[in-house]
Order: C-alpha cells, then sequence, then structure tokens
C-alpha cells in the first residue's frame, strides 16, 4: 500500500471519528437524561432529592441527623466510603460525599424485591469529568482491597460493575449509562433498568404528574412519589398481613401521589396531589362525591389513643342477625343508617404490652342524637337484646345486635374468615354513636367523663390546630401510645430495627395522613390534595393554644362556618365585631370579646354584605342578600327594618350586594343576580326605573361598581368579553360608552369618584397584561402592560376592601401565582403553590397601617397574609376554611386582627408585622 493511500486512509478514519464525537456531544450526550425513565414500574416509592447541603441542614436544624446517621443502613454505608478516603489516601473527609451529590437531582426508589424482602435503587448524575474519575476511582479503589472484589459482565451489551464484600459476600451493582450512575445492591433492579432502556418511549412511574414540579415551590426539600397500589406489598414486608388487611382497602382511594417535602421547627410535612383510582370496586367508586368534612371526635376521643382512621361517608345499612321479624328489622336498620351524618371513625387505644390486643372503639357521627336513640332502641328490641343498660359517667351503654364492622363498612373489611366479631355495646356521646365491646367503651366513657381527651389536652390540640381542617380520609397515629401495638404487630425481622431505631421515630410522635378531594371531581384532571404531616409538641405549645382560645381568641358553633366574615368597627373597642354565617343558613353577630350578640335565620347561603351609614330618614344597619331576598338588618339587635326583607323576581338569586352612603342622601343599594342582572334600589328598598332589572348583554368579569359622583348614581360594569358600560341612575348609557379595553377581562376595577365624570378615573386590567385608566365620559387615558401574558395565565385587578380607591393585580398561571402592586414593576409576592386551582385573592390597605393581601388556599383550606415587601406574616399559613378571611388594623398596638373561619369555629388571630 503506498504512503498517499495510507494517509489518506487515515485522515478518512479520523474525519470519522470527529464526525461521531460530534454526533455524540450534539444529539445524544446533549440530550439530559430522565432519571424517572429508568425507575422500574414495580418502584412503591420514589424520593427525588436536589439541594442536598440545605436538606442536610434543614435535617440538623429540626434534630433528626443525628438520629438518621445512627440507622444500620447509614452507618455500613459510611463504613464502606471511609475505607476507599482513606486507600485513596483522604483524610476522612466527611463532606466529600454531600460535595459530589451537591445540588444534582438524585432519585432513590424503593422496590418489594420478594416475601419480606424490599430494596433500594438509586440514580446520580454526574455532572463533569473530575466527578466521573471521583467516583470511578472510588469503585476501582474499593476493588483493589483484598476485602472486596470487583468484576465486570455484559448485559445487552451494556457494562455492569459488580463489587462484592468478601466476608458477607453482599455485592453492590453500579450501571453507568451517559455519566449517570445507578447503582443498588439487588442486582435485578439493575438489570430492569437495563431492560426499560428496550423502550425508551414506555410511560415513567410519574407520567400521570408530568406537569408538576413539587421541587419548584420554595422551601421544599425532596419530593416524594407514592404508588398506592403497591402499598399493601410494602406493608407485607414490615407488617404481618393480618394486621392490616382489613385497612387496605383504605389504599384504594387514589391510585398515586407525589408529595413535597418540608423540614422546619417542630413539623415536618409532606405535602401534594393524589390522582383519584379509577379500578372497579376501589373505595373511590364508593365514596367519589362525598365533601371533605371538618374533624369533629376531639372531644370523643381519650388521650390514651394510639391510631385512628377517619372517613368522611355516610354508613350503609348493615345487613343484621337473621331472624323473625326481618323485614321490620331491615326498616330498623335503614332507618337508623339515615340517622347518621357522613362521618365515621374507628381508634385503637394504646395496647398494655407487645402483643396484647388493643381496644377498638367505632364512632358514628349523629347530626339528631334523639332520632338515632330511637332507632337503636328499635333494633334492640327487635334483635331479642336486653332492655337493661350500664351507666358510666352521665353515659348509658345499651347492648347492639349489630357487629361493629357492619356499622362502618366500608372503612373497615369485613373480617376474615373464622375471625370473630363480638355484638358490641354502644353510647351516645356527644353527638356520636360510639360502639366497643363492654370493658373497652367502659374505660372510654370514664376517660370523656375525667376529661382526658384530645380536645382537653395542650399536645393534642396543638397538633389538630396544625392540620388540615376538612378531609374526606384522615389517619391520626401517636407513636408513643402506639409503641407496643407496632411492636406486635411488625414481621419479627423488623421488630429488631424498631427497636434500634426508636429515638427517630420518638422525634415526631404525633402523624397524620389526610386527602382532599377536588371541589369539583367529575372535573377533568381533579385530584386529591394530601398532606402527611409529622409533628414533635413543644413544651407549652398545646397550652398556649388553649390558653388563647380561652381569652377569647375561639369561638365554637354548632354547624360549620361558611363564606367570608364581614368586619364592623365598633367605637371603643379594639377589636372589630364580625358578621358569619353557618351552614344551615343561620348569621351571627359576633361582638369583638367573641359574644354572639344576635342570630337570624336567613333560609340561604349569604351572598353579600354591607354596612349602612345612618341617613336622612334611614338609621344605619346591614344591608344583607341572601337567595332570593333582601334584608337590612338593625346592629343592635338583627330586627328587619321595615318594608324589608323584600323578595327578588321568581327563579332570581342574589349573588352580590353593594351600598354607597352620597354625601347627601341615603344610601343606595346595588343587587348583582346571577352573571347578567342588576338591581338599584334607594335605602326605603325601592327599585329605580330601568333597573327592574337591568339585563347585561355579557356575564359580568368582576364585582359591578357603584359611584356616587357629583351627586349623581353612576353604575359601572366591567364584562367578560372586554368591554366596560356605565349606566346613569335611570339605566342609561354614559355618552363614551361601551369602551373597549382591547382583550377579554376577568376581573374588577377600581378608582376613586371624582367630583366630575371626567375626573372620575378607572382601572381595570385585561387578559393581555395591560393596565388600562379609562374616564366616565369614556377616554381611555393611560395604557400600559404590567406583566408578560400567555394563554393560560389570567390577570385579575383585586379592589381594596371597604373602599376599592387602591389596588392590587394578580397573575395566576396553573400553580404560578404573582402578585403586583402597581407601580412597582416586579411582584410584590411571586409563589409556586402545590394546587393549581384559582386562588381567592383580598386586598387590604390601611393607609399608615400598611398595605396587606391574603392569599387563599381552598384545597387544604389554607390562606396565606403577606405584606407590601411579600413577607409571610406569622411565618407560616393558617387554617381557613372559609371563601375569605376578615382583617383589621390596631393602630394603639400596631398589630393586625385577622378573623378567619376554621370549621365550626371562628377564630381571632394577631399578626405583627415582620421587624
Amino acid at each position: 500500500m503506498s504512503r498517499k493511500l495510507w494517509a489518506l486512509l487515515v485522515a478518512l478514519a479520523l474525519l470519522l471519528a470527529l464526525a461521531t464525537y460530534v454526533y455524540y456531544r450534539r444529539t445524544v450526550a446533549a440530550e439530559p437524561v430522565d432519571a424517572y425513565a429508568l425507575v422500574p414500574d414495580d418502584a412503591v416509592l420514589v424520593l427525588t432529592t436536589r439541594d442536598h447541603p440545605a436538606l442536610v441542614r434543614h435535617l440538623q436544624e429540626i434534630q433528626l441527623w443525628d438520629n438518621l446517621t445512627a440507622v444500620r443502613y447509614v452507618q455500613l454505608a459510611a463504613g464502606h466510603l471511609a475505607v476507599a478516603d482513606s486507600l485513596a489516601g483522604g483524610h476522612g473527609r466527611t463532606g466529600s460525599l454531600l460535595d459530589l451529590l451537591g445540588r444534582k437531582q438524585v432519585v432513590t426508589s424503593v422496590h418489594v424485591t420478594g416475601p419480606g424482602a424490599f430494596d433500594v435503587l438509586y440514580q446520580v448524575p454526574l455532572a463533569s469529568v473530575r466527578e466521573y474519575r471521583q467516583a470511578r476511582g472510588l469503585l476501582e479503589t474499593l476493588g483493589r482491597d483484598r476485602r472486596y472484589r470487583l468484576r465486570q459482565r455484559l448485559l445487552d451489551g451494556q457494562a455492569l460493575s459488580v463489587l462484592t464484600e468478601v466476608r458477607t459476600e453482599s455485592s453492590l451493582t453500579v450501571f453507568n449509562y451517559r455519566n449517570h450512575w445507578v447503582l443498588s445492591t439487588n442486582a435485578a433492579l439493575v438489570e430492569a433498568v437495563v431492560q426499560r432502556l428496550r423502550h425508551p418511549r414506555a410511560p415513567t412511574v410519574l407520567a400521570r404528574f408530568a406537569d408538576t414540579d413539587v421541587l419548584r415551590v420554595p422551601g421544599t426539600d425532596a419530593a416524594l412519589w407514592l404508588n398506592f397500589r403497591r402499598l399493601p406489598q410494602l406493608l407485607d414486608v414490615l407488617f404481618r398481613p393480618e394486621t392490616h388487611a382489613r385497612f387496605d382497602p383504605l389504599a384504594t382511594l387514589a391510585a398515586d401521589g407525589l408529595l413535597g417535602l418540608k423540614l422546619a421547627g417542630p413539623v415536618a410535612e409532606l405535602a401534594g396531589f393524589a390522582t383519584p383510582e379509577t379500578a372497579r370496586g376501589a373505595l373511590q367508586a364508593q365514596v367519589r362525591g362525598q365533601p371533605a368534612e371538618p374533624f369533629g371526635l376531639a372531644g370523643v376521643l381519650p388521650t390514651r389513643t394510639a391510631l385512628v382512621l377517619r372517613l368522611a361517608v355516610r354508613p350503609r345499612a348493615p345487613a343484621g342477625p337473621a331472624a323473625a321479624d326481618s323485614a321490620g328489622l331491615r326498616t330498623a336498620l335503614d332507618s337508623l343508617a339515615a340517622s347518621f351524618g357522613p362521618e365515621m371513625a374507628v381508634a385503637y387505644l394504646a395496647a398494655a404490652a407487645p402483643g396484647a390486643a388493643s381496644g377498638r372503639l367505632a364512632y358514628l357521627r349523629c347530626p339528631a342524637p334523639a332520632r338515632t336513640a330511637r332507632w337503636l332502641g328499635e333494633v334492640r328490641r327487635r334483635t331479642g337484646q336486653s332492655a337493661a343498660f350500664t351507666r358510666v359517667g352521665g353515659y348509658e351503654m345499651h347492648p347492639l345486635g349489630v357487629a361493629i364492622g357492619q356499622l362502618v363498612k366500608p372503612l373497615l373489611a369485613p373480617a376474615a374468615p373464622g375471625e370473630a366479631e363480638p355484638a358490641p355495646v354502644g353510647a351516645l356521646v356527644d353527638g356520636y354513636l360510639v360502639l366497643a365491646d363492654a370493658a373497652t367503651l367502659g374505660g372510654a366513657l370514664a376517660d370523656v367523663a375525667a376529661g382526658r381527651t384530645w380536645a382537653r389536652s395542650p399536645a393534642y390540640a396543638a397538633f389538630l390546630a396544625r392540620t388540615l381542617p376538612r378531609a374526606r380520609l384522615g389517619l391520626y397515629l401517636d407513636t408513643r401510645n402506639a409503641w407496643n401495638g407496632l411492636l406486635g404487630a411488625l414481621t419479627e425481622d423488623r421488630r429488631a430495627g424498631l427497636l434500634r431505631n426508636e429515638a427517630l421515630f420518638q422525634r415526631f410522635p404525633q402523624l397524620a395522613w389526610q386527602l382532599v378531594p377536588a371541589p369539583d371531581e367529575a372535573a377533568p384532571g381533579a385530584r386529591y390534595y394530601g398532606r402527611l404531616l409529622l409533628h414533635r409538641p413543644g413544651e407549652g405549645e398545646g397550652a398556649a393554644a388553649l390558653a388563647g382560645a380561652a381569652a377569647g381568641r375561639g369561638l365554637a358553633f354548632g354547624a360549620p362556618l361558611v363564606g367570608t366574615p364581614l368586619l364592623l368597627a365598633v367605637p371603643g373597642a379594639r377589636a372589630p365585631a364580625a358578621l358569619v354565617q353557618d351552614s344551615a343558613g343561620v348569621a351571627y353577630f359576633v361582638s369583638p370579646d367573641n359574644g354572639v350578640v344576635w342570630a337570624d335565620s336567613l333560609g340561604a347561603p349569604l351572598a353579600g354584605a354591607a354596612p349602612l351609614p345612618a341617613g336622612p330618614g334611614a338609621p344605619g344597619g346591614l344591608a344583607l342578600a341572601a337567595g332570593p331576598r333582601l334584608h337590612r338588618l338593625a346592629l343592635a339587635d338583627g330586627r328587619e327594618a321595615p318594608p324589608f326583607p323584600l323578595n327578588l323576581p321568581d327563579t332570581v338569586r342574589a349573588t352580590a350586594l353593594q351600598a354607597s352612603a352620597p354625601a347627601a342622601g341615603a344610601p343606595r343599594l346595588l343587587a348583582t343576580a346571577g352573571p347578567r342582572a342588576l338591581f338599584l334600589l334607594d335605602a326605603q328598598g325601592r327599585q329605580y326605573p330601568g333597573w327592574a332589572p337591568k339585563r347585561l348583554d355579557f356575564p359580568l368579569a368582576g364585582a359591578a361598581a357603584l359611584l356616587s359622583v357629583g351627586g349623581r348614581d353612576v353604575v359601572v360594569c366591567p364584562l367578560q368579553n372586554g368591554y366596560v358600560y356605565a349606566y346613569d341612575q335611570r339605566g342609561g348609557l354614559l355618552p363614551g360608552f361601551p369602551l373597549s379595553v382591547g382583550a377579554r377581562l376577568a376581573g374588577g376595577l377600581a378608582g376613586p369618584a371624582g367630583s366630575t365624570l371626567g375626573r372620575t378615573r378607572l382601572t381595570v386590567v385585561n387578559q393581555h397584561g395591560e393596565l388600562v385608566t379609562f374616564t366616565l365620559v369614556g377616554d381611555v387615558v393611560a395604557r400600559r402592560r404590567v406583566a408578560t401574558w400567555s394563554r393560560t395565565a389570567t390577570f385579575r385587578l383585586v379592589p381594596a376592601a371597604g373602599g376599592g380607591r387602591t389596588y392590587g393585580l394578580t397573575r395566576e398561571d396553573g400553580g404560578r401565582y404573582d402578585f403586583y402592586l402597581p407601580p412597582r414593576a416586579a411582584p410584590v409576592v411571586s409563589r409556586a403553590f402545590v394546587t393549581s386551582g384559582p386562588k381567592p385573592t383580598q386586598f387590604f390597605d390601611f393607609g399608615a397601617g400598611g398595605q396587606l393581601v391574603a392569599v387563599g388556599e381552598p384545597g387544604p383550606g389554607l390562606a396565606y397574609v403577606f405584606d407590601a415587601r411579600g413577607q409571610l406574616l406569622g411565618g407560616q399559613p393558617l387554617a381557613s376554611t372559609g371563601t375569605g378571611v376578615g382583617l383589621a388594623y390596631s393602630a394603639p398596638t400596631g398589630t393586625y386582627q385577622l378573623v378567619h373561619l376554621v370549621g365550626r369555629e371562628l377564630r381571632r388571630t394577631e399578626l405583627r408585622p415582620p421587624p
């Protein structure tokens, strides 16, 4: 071969190598590795972490780091790393592994690999050649030591490294996929990863959450994906199957869930979403459509309760025993089941010793205890039970001829064949039917009579205050009371591990797992909101909470409170009075010291309320809109002022109410009925001509504004189609209207009323993110863009509560929320929430007292209160089950008074501005 030909072949080979290298770098290597695409489908848990230094710091802050590093598996891994570090000539750098992980996305998956066994698969990306050499050098250094053995093997053309400890023959299998290391002590898991590479387009385990990244939420330390369908398999590894088999159907509410982990202070919180189960026969199919209910068991649970399982669902009628009068018994059982409310629970008491049986109590809510007692007596008579009863602490225990499991379906699965389930005795206790065997029920009633309940315990009161106020499913565990029960339920292999790591489990002894359904479960993509709370009670924490309630900070009602509290200033009082309504339609006027001044049954949900100042010929009071009626009540005693109440036309229901008080005239009322009808009335309830009602051409985008401009009434209506209409007192359009703002609208408008129409400037924000200011003569005087817009973003203008002179703007795009205070260009609040639904927002402007924004998250029932600097007041969100909160500013103390609704309770919380 000639030299020229040889040189040409060498040049071609070099060009081919260069082209291959360029192709690899620009195509294969440039495409990032999807770690979730490598996770085998049989994973039960998948834990994802990114910022490892912050995670370690937070674990140290909550005093968990020392407990975790004492776990045997961690100590074994640390021992191997120390050996490798010493062989490599290191000096015991404990932070070397932490430096390697840094802020990489490390994925850890847990798999059940056999009867009583589970294994872990780790994925660690290597970002540079130095890191690759460091990891590879660590593996080869151990392989050169005689205590280890390193070998290579091929699978589907992929090289696997197997490191074996000679003494124990335990091995570690390592697979390097494009500088993405996959390793596990179970070789089958690594082989499953290689097999998944044959199907690159197969859906990943996180396919249902492809558009959700909880690690982007501020303060989130890790993300956890949980496969509820395989959860019973993992429980079989940890517990004896017979101890959890009756609770396994509870895992069929959801198919899988994605939660974000936050570590702060006395709590560790996992919060996120769960997709409802779609399999036939699942519990989800039985409870779908049942609303979440508040936790009302605190007053009837003894403090020695270890575990509570609670489900917000109405019980089914039990089958009952065979009897001669089967038809009559069937009717009695159906009527008994109909008397129960949508809440049932099973509680297990602390066991006396490991392996000893735990007392079990069943709870069924009874909204009408007298009715339930009557049908209980009928069931006892038809089942031939004795009429004798036992009295304990003022409560009567009666025998009942129906087993517990039949009454609390579907919370408790049927007993296993051959398992005896004796007929219990029952007692009506504070609105609940409590069922158990005679000895267990007698002891529980003695505890309730003596006040040894969760409601009276400071530790449990503080724990329940941090849980979600409403849920469909709730699991509440106290490891201190459940310790003996756990030792008896665990398998023999896991019992020793529990005892070795007792300090780790006792660090956060209180646990709550809750699932809250979406407001509209029929909507596409509707998910559960799930939350796992690990709580460590602090010294005096619960006592302080109870002391605050005793000092007038909380007021409980007989039914859940709904809506938004209306605050009213009271002369001579620092705290405001409040108007609230419960789910039964009763409105309550609550004094500043939390006393009910008067109550009035409105018969319908409160759609709007406005205070009325005293005017010529008309005293002050409250204007209310509820259902088809408008009310005007006196503040002193709640009496109706004639000629109120006023009836709206048939089939019309009020949806909003506003009031305006001209400088020299009686108040005016503007009532909204549905999205397109408006009524304008004077203080005597007389409708103005042209407003009976005023029909709009398009639905309202936000609340209409009732203004008094130069002694004349003007009603301004922003419509969803992007037009603004302005009407006079006779219902005629003002010249210059309708006015187009250039894009659709999805919020209200704001601005003070001027002396003339030309001097009155109002502002709206359209869906192109433009802030548009116009006058009442139809001139656009200013237009500027607030923020970038997209097809999925929604802009809303939020007028200040009470006046509407100032305003804020919201931009929502999925779970991303931004709040602006013009003329500032940057958002005051920019936050990624866990839930992606609309966030009810209230803006409060207290002048010299500052500006606040309250953002509600309806799914988990939380309210976030931020100041004008975007700082979260109180340091954490507050529980709120209403549609909004009430805020007032106390100038003498420099504090804010927050009034919020939590279930059946009206709470007053004092918030101090941050320094």
